[in-house]
């Protein structure tokens, strides 16, 4: 989109917008861009605004093409991001956000349906870039120096690429087919890939294969311990254990009754996991709901498929079939802390998800790279650890865990690491500011409520892990597209044309907006007044 004029100054005390202007004008109007919330939430930085445009006007492909410049995953963040962007969305103070994540999977199943190619053309640098992990965030560093025109090459530990979305992340959100097909189209762009190769001497196989950078995204796949004292236990495993060996078809046998202690995502989709298997899931979590790490709706899911939550339980004892458990209370600190209530659970078995750490033994002893408290690796602004070249991102770093933040971070670190091999600073684009909705002028306020997605009954969906949200038609897509406000960015929609009463705005086309002709211009802003979207502001004549 343009670019915003950054000597326009807003001079938010200016009154004589609302009251017209005399012989002289005072003020004048000029055509600007600004940052929708949505662009601004986005933690892999999708330009959603652009790509919701081309939807609405049913060019779906173009809109995918667009989408794919920031994230090669859509098919998989339309199901699994818990969508920012929405909750930011202006469109909520009017009846209900756009369903962004719905129309990103649109999109991204229609490109696996239609076997449409990413198209991107980057000469050859000649450079070579190792990475370390093939989860979200190595896959998307690798899709991006490559399509930057690096030599790419993933070396990934298990027998797949994927990571935590293959092994944490259940099917009934995220089918395999979705999954594996959209890892395999960027695979297919010419990216090297050595499955069942664990990195041990990260020095070593830098120099032995020749690579000018390595960006290292290992995730975090060792889950934390407690010591809970027991006495003639029955069977405790890690959550990750038991989503990893039900992926692979070797759930284990857990009993009737089975305990899962936290109050993350994880512990709502293992328990999740345990129904459609057949056991009988109880959550055990030391605070109350409203303090809880998993997100609303994955509680309220879990709780509709027959799920039980015992809020404000801390475990002291595991004996052979019965967990006791302190009643806890949350102070006004929010912090929970014991009442010297006591009771007993029926449990044959006890999974842990008390969250996860990562594996960096193997860096410990690369000059440079140091860790955090929780054993996390240290980078700067840049992505870069303390070693030169040597990048890092995803779950193994300080940062929020998900699978849109980790994406984030292997576009970012892309570009710096592409800066560091060009010898070139990198310098972030400054942001416009972000429109609110108190700044736009919507004057064709009409009610129209969010597209539902479809999804399976939870008496039929517990019996096994089909999905169970099913996507939007391509009706209900383009309607949601529809729905988008355009905030802070001209949309054509000829207001300002139609509402001038000087005849001073001047139409340039389709796609190129307008322009004003100062000499008719009387400053009387009727133009900003009417704009919907806040692309036009008032602004000081100098």
């Amino acid at each position: 989109m343009p670019t915003q004029n950054n000597d326009i100054t807003r001079p938010s005390d200016l009154q004589a917008h609302a009251e017209g202007t005399g012989a002289l004008r005072t003020q004048k109007p000029v055509y600007l861009d600004m940052l929708p919330p949505c662009n601004n939430a986005c933690p892999a930085g999708e330009n959603i605004q652009a790509w919701l445009s081309l939807a609405q006007e049913g060019r779906y492909e173009a809109a995918w093409q667009k989408l794919v410049e920031e994230n090669p995953l859509p098919g998989v963040h339309g199901r699994v991001c818990y969508h920012p962007c929405e909750d930011h969305c202006n469109r909520a103070q009017m009846d209900t956000p756009v369903s962004i994540h719905a129309i990103e999977r649109f999109l991204g199943d229609k490109a696996l349906e239609e076997g449409w190619k990413i198209r991107f053309d980057a000469a050859p640098t000649g450079k070579k870039i190792l990475i370390v992990g093939g989860g979200p965030s190595g896959i998307s560093a690798a899709y991006h120096l490559h399509r930057a025109g690096h030599t790419v090459e993933i070396r990934e530990a298990g027998p797949i690429l994927g990571g935590m979305m293959h092994f944490g992340i259940p099917p009934y959100r995220l089918p395999r087919a979705v999954l594996d097909a959209e890892i395999q189209r960027i695979t297919d762009m010419g990216i090297t890939v050595r499955l069942n190769h664990k990195v041990s001497d990260l020095a070593e196989e830098k120099a032995s294969g020749g690579f000018d950078a390595v960006f290292i995204a290992i995730g975090a796949h060792i889950s934390k311990k407690i010591n809970i004292p027991s006495r003639d236990a029955g069977q405790i495993l890690d959550a990750l254990t038991f989503l990893k060996d039900t992926e692979s078809g070797q759930a284990p046998k857990l009993g009737r009754k089975v305990a899962v202690y936290g109050g993350g995502n994880t512990a709502m989709d293992a328990a999740r996991v345990a129904k459609r298997l057949g056991y009988e899931p109880l959550i055990i979590y030391r605070r109350d709901r409203d303090h809880m790490p998993a997100h609303t709706f994955e509680a309220d899911e879990a709780l509709a498929e027959g799920v039980k939550i015992n809020w404000l339980r801390s475990i002291k004892e595991i004996n052979e079939n019965f967990i006791t458990v302190e009643i806890m209370r949350v102070n006004e600190a929010g912090k929970p802390e014991g009442t010297g209530e006591f009771e007993t659970l029926e449990a044959d078995a006890l999974i842990l998800a008390l969250g996860q750490e990562t594996d960096t033994g193997f860096l410990q002893n690369v000059p440079g790279i140091s860790f955090d408290t929780e054993g996390r690796v240290k980078v700067g602004p840049d992505m870069m650890t303390g070693a030169p070249g040597v990048f890092a991102g995803g779950d193994m770093v300080p940062s929020e865990r998900t699978v849109t933040v980790a994406v984030g971070h292997g576009k970012k670190a892309a570009r710096f690491i592409d800066g560091y091999l060009k010898n070139q600073s990198v310098v972030k684009a400054e942001k416009h500011p972000v429109v609110g909705f108190e700044r736009m002028h919507i004057w064709y306020q009409t009610f129209a409520p969010q597209q539902a997605q479809p999804q399976a009954s939870e008496i039929v969906r517990v019996q096994d892990f089909r999905e169970v949200l099913s996507g939007l038609s391509e009706t209900a897509a383009r309607y949601e597209a529809q729905r988008c406000l355009s905030c802070g960015n001209c949309f054509e929609c000829d207001g300002c044309f139609g509402a001038c009463p000087e005849d001073a705005v001047i139409k340039l086309g389709k796609g190129n907006r307008y322009k004003f002709d100062y000499d008719r211009c009387t400053g009387c802003a009727v133009c900003y007044e009417q704009c919907p979207c806040h692309a036009i502001e008032m602004v000081a004549e100098q």
